[in-house]
Formats: structure tokens, C-alpha cells, sequence
């Protein structure tokens, strides 16, 4: 019995060149490592044109892409492309909107997290903490994937979400704009649990096995930790997102 095709991804060089020349909104491009040719050529400049992510998978990687989104392997001629399944908006509409729900909103800005079900469940406590957005460089980052959307719970159809380029750049933006930049690092001084949270904030959260990039670390206004008891000196980052987003709202209620 031949598999359903998954209605979320395209496959095959021609349609997807279709689909970029009629200006459909990708999400992002996956290439097999080592295809080539003029179609493949042709993707690439589309995707820079339009500004749609593209990145190259390794066989063994692709080939599990391949198995859960493509009815025929042969049919994918080694690109994918995910479909826009999420309205994303400006950085400045972001900003915009989180000013006018909230004097001092807070934004979550996500550093590396690429596996799409952390996304997914950091999206849900943003969403349920009420915080007024996510900030998501288009690189580097799980994309807005069925599996994300359906970790979030249906948050990420609710919450608003700006795609960014460069995250330095952005944050040295966000703070031009009046907010504080807070991250999480197990050595810092200050807990999670400090009365900080009175003013615009956005918290990083960096990547499941490295943390906040050096680069990112170095452009925090502050750095918050929470205390560890166990023997594991560590905690998921989504988890760490969740009992930090709560914490804020907490205080912002008191």
C-alpha cells in the first residue's frame, strides 16, 4: 500500500521551483549532501532571492526525511521544501504589538534550539505564561514543522512570531528598543528567582547541548541561574524556559 503523501512538504526539483517562482511561502529547503545540476542551481538562487532558508542534510539524514514525507523516495530527486504552515510577522510588528498588549512585555529569542519538539514545547510556555512573542532566527533553528506545531499544543497558531537573520544583530536592536537582554547561564550570579523582571524584557534561550552561543552570552544585560540539587547539573531547555516564564509572570502578578 502506497504511503499518503504528507500535505505539508513538496518534493522534487521542478515543483519546487514552481512553487518559488509563483511565490508560495516556503519555510525551508532541504538538499540531499551532493545534489547538483541547473535545477538545483536554480533553487539556490530562488531561495536567496525570496529569502527562504535552505539547508543541506546528510544522506542518512535526508534519507529519514525522505521516509516520513515523501510518498515514492525516488520522487524527491534530493530537495524537500516545508510549506509556511505559520503567519510570522516583522520585528518591528512584533515590537509593536508587544508594546500595546503590555508596558513591559517580554519576548522569548531562541539561540540554536534545533530540534523542532523543544520548539515546540518552549512555544507553549511562552504562549501560556503570556508572554507577547517569539523571536526565531530563520538559520540554525528548528523550523515551524508539523511535529513543533503539534508540541506546542496549538500555541504557535496563537502566538506571535517574528522570523530574524542575525541574532547579535537583533538583540543589539531589541535593546535600542528598550529592552533588557536576559540569559541563562549555571554560573551566574544572579537566580531566576531575584526581583528582575520589572521592565521590557527578552530571554534567550540557548541550544540543548551548548547554551547561548559566546557571542550572544557576551550581549546579555544579565544572566540568571537556576539552582541545581541532583546529580544531573543540567535541565532541558524547554523546561528551563518554562520555570523561568512562570517565575516572570509570577512576580509581574504580585
Amino acid at each position: 500500500m502506497q504511503k499518503q503523501q504528507n500535505k505539508h512538504y513538496i518534493f522534487g526539483r521542478n515543483s519546487i521551483i514552481e512553487a518559488l517562482n509563483s511565490g508560495t511561502v516556503l519555510e525551508k529547503i532541504f538538499l540531499s549532501s551532493g545534489v547538483q545540476g541547473p535545477a538545483i542551481n536554480k533553487i539556490q538562487s530562488l531561495a536567496k532571492k525570496s529569502g527562504t532558508p535552505l539547508v543541506k542534510h546528510d544522506k542518512k539524514k535526508f534519507s529519514r526525511l525522505e521516509k516520513d514525507v515523501v510518498d515514492d523516495k525516488s520522487n524527491s530527486q534530493g530537495v524537500i521544501a516545508l510549506k509556511q504552515m505559520v503567519k510570522t510577522l516583522d520585528l518591528e510588528e512584533l515590537i509593536e504589538k508587544a508594546f500595546e498588549a503590555d508596558e513591559n512585555p517580554v519576548l522569548v529569542a531562541l539561540d540554536e534550539i534545533t530540534d523542532p519538539h523543544n520548539l515546540g514545547a518552549i512555544a507553549r510556555s511562552v504562549e501560556c505564561s503570556g508572554c507577547q512573542g517569539l523571536i526565531l532566527p530563520s538559520r540554525n533553528t528548528a523550523p515551524l514543522s508539523p511535529a513543533a506545531i503539534n508540541t506546542s499544543a496549538g500555541a504557535l497558531e496563537h502566538l506571535p512570531v517574528a522570523k530574524i537573520g542575525n541574532l547579535a544583530q537583533t538583540i543589539d536592536y531589541l535593546k535600542e528598543k528598550g529592552f533588557w537582554i536576559l540569559g541563562t547561564e549555571m554560573n551566574a550570579e544572579n537566580f531566576y528567582t531575584d526581583k528582575l523582571y520589572d521592565r521590557p524584557i527578552v530571554l534567550v534561550i540557548g541550544s540543548e547541548g551548548k547554551g547561548m552561543r559566546n557571542i550572544i552570552s557576551k550581549n546579555c544585560d544579565i544572566k540568571v541561574k537556576i539552582p541545581m540539587k541532583g546529580k544531573i547539573d543540567s535541565l532541558n531547555a524547554s523546561v528551563s524556559a518554562g520555570i523561568i516564564l512562570f517565575e516572570i509572570l509570577r512576580q509581574k502578578n504580585n
